[in-house]
């Protein structure tokens, strides 16, 4: 039995109840060229580059200050992953259970129709994979990002996994829409593995189609990289596409199906090993593989871990808790929910992947759930730490089988830790909010009676804090509330605001060296102005449907700076309340 994780703060006002659990150098790489037998070749072709020229002939220092204006020097290989990792000796793509490896070879599935290039992240292309920005107008590019050719010298791969969902164990799941095409490394020496996703079947389709849908491909787009631009660990987007290909999905699980547009995204990651990757080699008692995959996980992620070291499948495990819990606080600090956290979709770096049906939670309420197939509200924003647990202590389960008693009983005594390492980075983030300096008794008291106040009102998470950051110490005192600041305008009707107002001037005075400005100053560059709320990624979507992207764009560009004021999006309405057609918008499970 995982324990719950209660709420620790207690309200200061007498007989206020309180609100429900909210807690809530240059490495260079030669061309690695590979000859693939004529049954692996499947549908996408490989993408013959003219020779590479690796960066070691290239010199240094012009390897380091210029970015690939083509693909022509540009390599990946998979020989890191499958040097080491047994691949599935079956060789053909289709549906079935796999045993005794870690990946399927699996090529992705060329569109049929037209593909469009609907955006790139300069920052991801540029920072990340050295490219140069005029390289995604090229037609290698849109090749290479939509799945319809592979870059010599890599070889794609699925990667098999289970895990449990809602809770319960859903076996062997797998990439079943996603392909690993390669690792890239850049100037900096950084590994990035590159996966196209909804680029066709593999072995681990199941039921479906292999195929993900402009409507969920574009939020994965915005969301990744506005993640990353909040100071969330994330993966990130380098491109979406979309196809005229008609794919066929049941938006509401009402029985009716609707045909909407193909489309896949680029995302790049340091990793995409999950829990549900050691879970399946657990469940199957696979455990020489288990241990040769976690060795791996270890020597190429958490350098901090030697690999040598008897006790470093628990050291391995005290990481991984550490840093799911400050992701966690993370999330709760910007008000998002995940919405599907299957032990499949939770990162054994502890970063944000796969991208469903999220939401960011727009007026306050611990129950917000933002998936339509969750009747039960596992996933409701409000328990995302207590299934952090839950995942957390899944994790263990897999690694028992490799320690021994003395180790089982030290990893049981991190995972009952992961309570106080989560509240203490909540409650660090959400002072950091309220703009508090230093420590001081009943700071507890003040953040839980906000979060009740803005519960009963049901105000704006997002813009209630950024408005606290923006108004003046003397417009508090005065409770003037200016006609711009709403969503404190809305918390302002209920009676006790007052109370709550003194409180907290009272606890701003006790900040030492600080002024109203600096303040202010500090609190906007952690309370974002701006957010992918759904009714925008929703506008964005209704547009790209009928190819135009320029909304899309739009968004892209204003959550890069979520902190800055942009005359575009106040122009847009993105800091104004949700308008009235999006009220009831929820976000469906299909994509």
């Amino acid at each position: 039995m995982t324990p719950r994780i209660g709420f620790p703060f207690c309200c200061l006002m007498r007989g206020l109840p309180c609100p429900p659990l909210f807690l809530l150098g240059v490495t260079c790489h030669a061309v690695v060229r590979c000859s693939l037998p004529p049954g692996l070749q499947g549908s996408a072709r490989l993408l013959h580059l003219s020779t590479n020229v690796s960066s070691h002939e290239l010199g240094y220092c012009e390897a380091e200050a210029k970015l690939a204006s083509s693909l022509d020097f540009w390599t990946l290989s998979s020989e890191n992953l499958i040097a080491v990792l047994p691949v599935d000796p079956v060789q053909e793509n289709y549906v079935r259970k796999v045993k005794n490896c870690i990946f399927s070879i699996a090529f992705p599935t060329p569109f049929k129709s037209r593909v469009r290039l609907a955006a790139v992240s300069k920052e991801v292309l540029e920072d990340i994979l050295d490219l140069d920005l005029s390289v995604s107008e090229t037609d290698d590019f849109i090749q290479l990002v939509s799945g319809e050719k592979i870059v010599s010298g890599s070889i794609p791969l699925a990667h098999r996994y289970g895990g449990y969902q809602f809770g319960i164990w859903a076996g062997q799941l797998g990439d079943g829409r996603a392909h690993l095409i390669g690792i890239y490394t850049n100037r900096q020496g950084e590994k990035w593995e590159l996966q196209l996703k909804g680029s066709g079947k593999t072995p681990y389709s199941r039921n479906g189609d292999g195929r993900a849908v402009l409507r969920s491909s574009v939020r994965e787009f915005l969301c990744s990289e506005a993640m990353h631009s909040l100071g969330i660990p994330t993966s990130r987007a380098a491109s979406l596409v979309v196809s005229d290909d008609e794919v066929w999905r049941g938006q509401l699980y009402n029985g009716n199906i609707v045909k909407e547009r193909g489309a896949v995204v680029l995302r790049v990651a340091k990793s995409w090993f999950r829990i549900g990757s050691l879970e399946i080699l657990a469940h199957y008692g696979e455990l020489d593989l288990l241990r040769t995959l976690l060795d791996f996980i270890i020597r190429e992620h958490f350098p901090s871990v030697k690999v040598t070291e008897p006790n470093r499948y628990v050291d391995f495990f005290s990481i991984v808790v550490s840093k799911t819990a400050r992701l966690m606080a993370l999330w709760m600090s910007v008000g998002f929910a995940h919405g599907v956290c299957n032990t499949d979709n939770f990162s054994l770096l502890s970063i944000t992947i796969d991208y469903g049906p999220f939401g960011f939670m727009e007026a306050y309420n611990p129950d917000f759930v933002p998936n339509t197939s969750d009747d039960e509200r596992r996933y409701k924003i409000g328990n995302q730490a207590n299934i952090g647990m839950f995942n957390l202590n899944k994790l263990l389960q897999a690694l028992n089988p490799l320690l021994d008693p003395r180790q089982k009983q030290l990893a049981a005594q991190i995972l009952e830790g992961y309570p106080v390492l989560y509240y203490t980075r909540f409650r660090a983030l959400f002072k950091a909010k309220l703009g508090l300096l230093g420590e001081r008794k009943g700071d507890d008291d003040l953040i839980a009676f906000l979060l009740h106040l803005m519960a009963k009102t049901e105000a704006d998470f997002t813009m209630t804090f950024r408005q606290l950051s923006e108004m003046t110490q003397s417009q508090l005192e005065e409770l003037d509330i200016p006609q711009q600041f709403w969503a404190l305008k809305m918390i302002s009707k209920h009676k006790l605001f007052p109370a709550w107002v003194s409180q907290y001037l009272l606890r701003l005075n006790s900040n030492t060296n600080d002024s109203d400005s600096e303040r202010r100053k500090r609190m906007t560059t952690v309370n974002p102005r701006y957010v992918l709320k759904n009714w925008m990624a929703e506008s964005a979507v209704r547009k790209a449907e009928r190819n135009d992207f320029s909304e899309v764009r739009l968004l892209q560009h204003i959550l890069q700076h979520p902190f800055q004021k942009h005359s575009a999006a106040e122009k847009a309405g993105y800091s104004s309340p949700t308008p009235s057609w999006a009220k009831d918008l929820r976000v469906s499970c299909s994509s």
